[in-house]
């Protein structure tokens, strides 16, 4: 498994995985760790354009993709470069159409609301068409249902679903989180991650320490 190869199925071409893609773009503010993969029913090369909107540049954002995260088809990122202003008595983008207007009130004096990066942590996975709004966090593990719009924070390892988006239930408890949340079994050389395989598909939390202290 090469985490450099843009097609990582053999003779099929409907699965990418971000990183090799991102690296064959022009696009400076899009980044995902190791096989992280998105799966599209028509063309999933096009995700930078189709699935990443309003990514203008004018707000100075970011999105962050961890590694070894699960998008399916219609997953979209909206950036927060689309925003207009809610301050004054019209929320009218006047000046993005030049000229005058824009002489009147440059887009860089506009009361813009701040957005943070949108992050998704490592091991998360997206369901068909899911949204997710500008600044928002995904943590680690976590699960979020088809359809679902996520406009506030995910913490780790949960299951969230519906619009907006609410966890549902964790998929561990607190205290195993934690070690799994201290194991980073993403960080791993990818040789361990292979022989442990079997115990991250199928074992639990006690199986996967062993590992980690045995190899």
């Amino acid at each position: 498994m090469d985490s450099n190869n843009l097609f990582p199925i053999r003779d099929f071409k409907n699965t990418v995985l971000l990183k090799p893609l991102i690296a064959t773009s022009d696009v400076t503010n899009v980044h995902a760790g190791d096989y992280s993969y998105y799966s599209d029913f028509d063309d999933p090369t096009m995700f930078l354009t189709k699935n990443v909107l309003y990514n203008f540049g004018i707000s100075g954002n970011s999105l962050h993709i961890g590694k070894f995260c699960a998008f399916a088809n219609g997953v979209k990122f909206i950036m927060p470069d689309a925003n207009h202003a809610t301050a004054g008595i019209t929320t009218f983008p006047f000046a993005i159409f030049g000229g005058e207007w824009a002489e009147s009130l440059p887009l860089s004096d506009y009361p813009f609301k701040n957005c943070k990066d949108t992050v998704i942590g490592h091991d998360v996975w997206l369901g068909c068409d899911v949204t997710i709004m500008p600044g928002v966090h995904v943590g680690h593990g976590s699960i979020v249902g088809s359809k679902s719009v996520v406009s506030s924070d995910i913490p780790p390892y949960s299951i969230a679903v519906g619009n907006p988006a609410k966890v549902i239930k964790t998929r561990f408890d607190e205290a195993n989180i934690k070690l799994l949340l201290k194991l980073a079994w993403w960080d791993w050389d990818i040789k361990k991650i292979k022989t442990a395989m079997p115990t991250l598909v199928k074992g639990n939390v006690v199986d996967l320490i062993k590992i980690d202290q045995e190899i």
